[in-house]
């Protein structure tokens, strides 16, 4: 892992106006519940409320619902909610930019301010919520792990079944306005950069991809819990769940793939992150990922510097596909208007920045 060198982006805010917690939700348009919730349950989550024009998705965990599906006319990522450590906190927030807070919905409880990044996609910040009580979990396995022995008289059998979902972890973005963006999250919420990326060859125009966590001063926090990269249009990449364990997500794994579902990549190990990853599609090609054994880091660790590559995504494991990649036939066919329309427009996506993101996938 490289450091930074004079002058490069430090990777958090000077005076950030809150320090968010954590992320507390995504909420999404689909056409179809019924199939959403149906793959939902194979992926692992658990059902909190349905209605026939809402659906919220839980993992085990105690707290907010993972995931909230409304009845739309397409299947796009409509915004993410961030949770504050105190009501005051979303006061403050929306006075300091002018935003209104309301009420959220009785089914979730507790009051949002509500923002919009220079992405234009829409950004609550949330307090007070009602917390959902633990659900039954999968315990982890006990592994014998080189000459210690932890296992005696007993075998390991995973069940092939869906992996439970334990919590939300992770969401990615990518925007025409990556530093405007970047910037904006650290100075409004407090998030810090665990790890940029750059384009080969490019460093000296700066980061192109940074991996963010939230700032809870000694506590740890997971490496990413929102992830950004500069490229031709604003679009949700993907969004990641932890389980418990390795055996959970290979068997999870194992049920979706039986189950007529798409495997996008995996399984590997990522670099930054560390995560071991599973990635899938939902039935509306949406890409969700399993999770688990991630890195967790405090306040006082720096940002890491790498290369953008496809090579670079993961220590072991299959190489990235061109689905997970994006370069796959199917993905290219609309991906050539979004450069047109993306370098004839005033953004960071230029001439310069499309020849690295070619390189990308090439290294």
């Amino acid at each position: 892992m490289r450091k930074a060198v004079s002058a490069e982006h430090p990777g958090r805010s000077a005076n950030p106006v809150i320090k968010v917690a954590d992320l507390a939700w995504l909420e999404f348009d689909k056409p179809d519940l019924g199939r959403t919730e149906v793959f939902a349950h194979a992926f692992g989550f658990a059902t909190a409320l349905r209605t026939d024009t809402e659906l919220m998705l839980r993992g085990a965990d105690a707290g907010s619902p993972c995931v909230i599906v409304r009845r739309g006319a397409t299947s796009r990522l409509r915004g993410v909610a961030f949770a504050a450590t105190e009501e005051a906190d979303v006061v403050r927030l929306a006075n300091t930019v002018g935003a209104p807070v309301r009420p959220l919905p009785e089914s979730l409880g507790g009051v949002a301010a509500h923002l919009v990044d220079p992405s234009g996609l829409p950004v609550r910040v949330v307090a007070g919520t009602h917390a959902l009580p633990a659900l039954p979990v999968q315990s982890p396995h006990t592994y014998n792990v080189g000459h210690v022995v932890r296992r005696t008289n007993a075998t390991q059998r995973p069940p092939c079944v869906p992996a439970t979902v334990q919590r939300l972890g992770h969401v990615v973005l990518q925007s025409t306005k990556y530093v405007a963006a970047l910037d904006w999250y650290l100075d409004h919420l407090g998030l810090i950069v665990s790890d940029f990326l750059f384009f080969p060859g490019q460093r000296d125009r700066g980061p192109t991809m940074s991996f963010i966590r939230c700032d809870r001063g000694g506590t740890p926090a997971d490496h990413h819990t929102l992830a950004m990269a500069l490229g031709p249009a604003n679009r949700y990449v993907h969004s990641a769940f932890q389980v418990c364990d390795l055996d959970a997500l290979a068997a999870g794994g194992e049920y979706l793939e039986d189950a007529g579902y798409q495997r996008s990549w995996g399984i590997g190990r990522h670099i930054q992150g560390s995560q071991i990853f599973d990635y899938w599609r939902d039935p509306d090609g949406l890409l969700v990922e399993h999770f688990t054994d991630g890195d967790m880091f405090d306040s006082t660790v720096d940002p890491g510097w790498a290369p953008f590559t496809a090579s670079g995504l993961a220590q072991w494991g299959p190489r990235a596909t061109g689905d997970f990649l994006g370069i796959s036939p199917r993905h290219l066919r609309g991906e050539a208007p979004a450069m047109v329309t993306a370098l004839r427009a005033r953004n960071e996506f230029d001439l310069h920045r499309l020849i690295g993101l070619a390189k990308v996938a090439r290294s």
